[in-house]
């Protein structure tokens, strides 16, 4: 419906018009009722004319009330609260100017009510019938009664059209309304007709301006005025990344998705719901800054999503609609509703003084409210020409001094009229300034707060007291909640502006700011649930990580204070959230190390996360710095305690895996696991097995798959019995044994076992959680092994798909997919398709982790091989001549994938007819692959059917004959006769190896 201030005519043909016409009158902010009433006349059989009146934008005279009610037909009032917007002096010109046109046009007029508070005798007048709290088909027999259409014979589904607006969206977490607010008429029908222009494809409008300017309350109002279109209306306070992406994440047990423990997967499934959904939507961002931080919580589909933000790069995202100060009618309007004191001509000055700035017109209007006694000319003359100094607080230059001695009589008035106010305020101001939380602090330890605010927080209705004054005192933004009894209700958040959060902390005295700031840190630490692994605490830290910072919990040398910084770090890491874990590890450790030295325990624990984190970012390098120099450090010290060693070469060794420098990497987890051994326990205790397990997957990549085989067994079993089958860590142990059966060639028992392990996987840790999508990978790759490449197919694309989705097409674990993904393309005969991607793969490899990064090289022998199948043989020779002598540079002659290189390089060499030099090398790979991997590994068996087809051409039919038929049942007693593989050989097809890159 295309909205205006003009009338808006629907024409429903003769027989409508011969019924009679109804003309629906009504403010801006009763566009949900005016909607539904049109909505019900209509579907009577009646023509309509919707006139949304702004009584701010028209003098108050009888004329305009004529020109009003010459509209066509009946006219039906729509009352609200209007008339609480306006001052005095305007409020009682419009009802002189109504009682003037009342009895001309009594006849024609009715009115219905939709506002709970008490009307002006002007209103009383138009005798209104009531609409809220009734079922819709009542109000909508009081609707059509109040428009003079008699009720319809045949009842109308009244789920049909707009939803009756007493009935909110199915999902809804909105602030309250603010009932003072006022105007910005233009700027909300920007807002509407900008989503509206977009039709069914969706929509992103962000609101655009300095703080203070008012953007959180222009949409709060477009939210609650336009709430009955949409079924699905969501705010997140979105000023902190991690509570945006907490508040985001919430969306899911409201849209019935189940939370994967990941925050990144439950993100992506929210978005996902969003972008499939027919129901309309509304999600706000609140307080945005940069848009690369918070993009990812922006959905694609048919939605609307509304931001707030003084960051101009929104643009590349949104339709940016700059919001600016009031218009100084709106600011006289505004000032004088908010303090009955004011006269327009007083409320202009005042308007002036503070440069029309919303949140400075709401303060000081308050302050004049409070402080009757004072003379109100005289408060706008200190506000204009007075200097912050006079009021006890020096001009700071960041803002007008207009704004500071407001602010700053705003505190005095706090510090001598209410002094258990400015203490919490205080106190407040040593939280985050986006959501403070007021819960924590009502379930503080005794002792915990100074005296003065324990004794006021132990008494609710003080407590609600002080609350409710700084409130009205500082603008800040108060939603109630149930108390501990069902018939009270208590403060449960409260929002302070960032500006004037600000002022207070740079006006505290050093005394105040250390005595309210340590208060601050124990109600944080008291709010510690001190388990970060338990989901039913994620929520608890995502609250709690906004305030270390301006609390000092960061700076802080207290072992509570740090302890709580810890555990909120591992919560980022349980959740997935990596980058905001490295930023917050990486700002304790600078903290710390400064007052605590290098070997302090927490110290050493922040250093481990913070190269954790980098390792899981894919910043390897970055990781394996820190994590040499805190080893170095470490060996270096006295009194050292095992434990903080065992833990630094554990975490160098994982680093060193992902750079492909293996056997540092292997010779760091045996000296961590037989000193683990030695000093915690035995060799079968928790944290000894995570260490053994790290050597098992060291040993696997450096091509020893028969010792990381037998234990990754070892280490399944004493898992199995400390934690039972269904412990993730169970479940990993029982995945990498898989693995290897695969890798040595036991591709059936592979399968069994990864088949039962990937339903656990999805039963125990969710379908979308990063081993649960490594346990599917491995699945898809049995699959292909034993010949079933549809549901290998089908497997690894949606894994794959799953991880692009969570964690972008570059991530390590959506390379290692691709990659895999690509030669399975190809065994599809889908070349140009394995082609392309096998290219962007080795590509990104190589970008992430070096040109000779054993990764990178086997990535690009991939691309040989595809080359291969497309007749491109001279150049598919000159690329494998180049990946088999660097494999055997990075990993070593005898290893695996150097062994598999070589045979693609034997293949290219027959390709381009080559044979003895094929048969020469041929030969030399397939006795090096028997001596490493025996005779019956499948490796070995391909190399000497490939060696059986170059002895053919070369004319030594006997000795090829006899290796055929010796491959030929080799292969048939591993694999079978009908298996692929098999008929390959039998078919004396050239046999081919890819490179697998192996999960770290």
């Amino acid at each position: 419906m295309h909205r205006r201030d003009q009338v808006q005519s629907r024409g429903y043909g003769e027989m409508a018009a011969e019924l009679g016409h109804v003309t629906v009158v009504f403010a801006g902010q009763s566009e949900s009722w005016a909607k539904w009433i049109d909505h019900q006349i209509r579907a009577a059989g009646r023509g309509t004319t919707l006139i949304r009146w702004n009584p701010l934008r028209r003098p108050p005279t009888a004329e305009a009330f004529t020109s009003l009610l010459s509209a066509p037909g009946r006219v039906l009032l729509v009352i609200d609260d209007w008339h609480e917007r306006l001052g005095d002096e305007r409020f009682d010109a419009w009802a002189e100017a109504l009682r003037q046109v009342l009895p001309t046009y009594q006849d024609r007029i009715a009115a219905v009510s939709i506002t709970a508070r008490p009307m002006p005798e002007a209103v009383i007048a138009l005798a209104p019938v009531e609409l809220r709290g009734l079922r819709p088909e009542v109000a909508r027999s009081r609707v059509l009664e109040c428009a003079g259409i008699p009720a319809p014979g045949v009842l109308i589904d009244l789920r049909r059209g707009p939803r009756f607006p007493d009935d909110p969206p199915d999902v809804w977490q909105v602030p309250r309304r603010n009932r003072r607010f006022i105007g910005r008429t233009e700027l909300l029908e920007k807002v509407y007709g900008a989503f509206s222009a977009a039709g069914p494809d969706g929509a992103a409008v962000a609101l655009l301006g300095p703080g203070g300017f008012g953007k959180t309350q222009l949409a709060l109002e477009y939210v609650h005025r336009f709430a009955g279109e949409y079924d699905i209306v969501w705010w997140i306070n979105a000023a902190q990344r991690v509570t945006a992406r907490q508040q985001f994440a919430d969306l899911a047990a409201a849209l019935d998705l189940r939370d994967s423990g990941d925050l990144a997967n439950t993100i992506t499934a929210v978005r996902r719901e969003l972008d499939g959904t027919a129901r309309p939507w509304l999600l706000v961002l609140d307080g945005a800054g940069d848009p690369e931080r918070l993009i990812d919580l922006v959905p694609e589909g048919r939605g609307h999503i509304l931001v707030t933000t003084h960051r101009s790069e929104w643009g590349a995202h949104a339709e940016n609609i700059a919001v600016p100060v009031f218009e100084r009618r709106e600011s006289v309007a505004f000032a004088a509703r908010r303090t009955e004191r004011l006269s327009d001509t007083q409320a202009e000055r005042l308007a002036e003084a503070v440069e029309d700035m919303p949140l400075l017109l709401d303060q000081t209007s308050a302050w004049l409210d409070i402080n009757p006694t004072v003379p109100v000319d005289d408060y706008i003359r200190d506000i204009r020409d007075g200097r912050p100094h006079r009021f006890g607080v020096m001009a700071s230059g960041q803002y007008p001094e207009s704004f500071e001695v407001a602010w700053a009589k705003l505190v005095n008035t706090l510090r001598e009229g209410s002094e258990s106010a400015w203490q919490l305020l205080n106190l407040l101001v040593c939280f985050s300034h986006d959501v403070v939380p007021v819960r924590l602090l009502q379930t503080a330890r005794h002792g915990d707060l100074p005296a003065e605010l324990d004794e006021l927080i132990a008494e609710p209705s003080s407590w609600n007291t002080a609350l409710r004054r700084l409130s009205e005192i500082t603008s800040m933004r108060i939603e109630y909640e149930p108390g501990p009894r069902m018939d009270t209700q208590t403060v449960g958040t409260l929002r302070m502006h960032r500006l004037f959060h600000r002022f207070v902390r740079s006006i505290q005295s050093p005394a105040d700011a250390e005595r309210y700031s340590a208060a601050a840190r124990k109600v944080l630490v008291s709010a510690d649930p001190r388990d970060s692994s338990s989901a039913g605490n994620w929520a608890r830290y995502a609250a709690l990580i906004p305030h270390l910072e301006p609390s000092g919990a960061l700076e802080s040398d207290d072992d509570d204070a740090r302890e709580l910084v810890l555990n909120c770090i591992e919560y980022l890491r349980m959740r997935g959230e990596y980058h905001d874990g490295w930023l917050l590890s990486r700002k304790a450790v600078e903290h710390w190390r400064a007052t605590s030295g290098d070997t302090d325990r927490s110290v050493l624990v922040a250093v481990h996360q913070l190269a954790n984190m980098l390792r899981r970012a894919g910043k390897y390098a970055e990781a394996e710095t820190v994590g040499r120099e805190i080893l170095g450090r470490l060996e270096r010290a006295d009194d050292v305690r095992p434990i903080e060693v065992i833990r630094a070469k554990d975490g160098l060794g994982g680093t060193l895996m992902a750079l492909g420098r293996y056997p540092e990497a292997r010779a760091l987890f045996d000296e961590a696991a037989a000193t683990a051994a030695a000093e915690l326990g035995g060799a079968q205790v928790p944290r000894t097995l995570a260490i053994r397990s790290n050597l098992a997957v060291a040993l696997g990549l450096q091509g020893h798959y028969t010792e990381s085989l037998a234990l990754h067994r070892r280490i399944y079993e004493a898992r199995l019995e400390l934690l039972g089958e269904r412990d993730a860590l169970t479940l990993n142990s029982s995945l990498r044994t898989a693995w290897m059966l695969r890798l040595l060639g036991s591709y059936r028992e592979a399968l069994t076992i990864q088949g039962h392990n990937s339903r656990v996987h999805g039963q125990v840790l969710d379908r979308t959680h990063s081993q649960t999508l490594l346990a599917e990978h491995n699945l898809a790759l049995c699959a292909r092994r034993v010949g079933d490449l549809q549901f290998a197919h089908a497997m690894l694309r949606g894994v794959r798909e799953k991880l692009i989705r969570r964690r972008g097409p570059t991530h390590p674990e959506t390379l290692m997919a691709s990659c895999d993904y690509a030669m399975l393309l190809r065994d599809l005969e889908l070349t140009e398709e394995a082609r392309g991607l096998a290219e962007a793969t080795a590509t990104q490899y190589a970008a992430q982790l070096g040109d000779r990064h054993p990764y990178a090289i086997g990535a690009r022998d991939n691309v040989a091989t595809v080359m291969r199948d497309m007749g491109e043989h001279r150049a598919a020779l000159a690329l494998s001549r180049q990946t088999a002598p660097q494999m055997r540079r990075a990993v070593g002659r005898d290893h695996p994938w150097a062994i598999g290189c070589a045979k693609n390089e034997v293949a290219a060499l027959a390709g381009v007819g080559e044979i003895e030099a094929a048969a020469a090398l041929g030969r030399e790979t397939a006795d090096r692959s028997a001596r490493v991997l025996g005779d019956a590994h499948v490796l070995t068996i391909s190399l000497r059917a490939g060696l059986a087809l170059d002895l053919a051409e070369l004319g030594e039919r006997e000795e090829s004959e006899a290796l055929h038929r010796d491959t030929v049942a080799r292969l048939t007693s591993r694999l079978g006769a009908d298996h692929p593989q098999t008929r390959h050989i039998l078919e004396r097809q050239r046999p081919y190896w890819d490179f697998e890159p192996q999960p770290i």
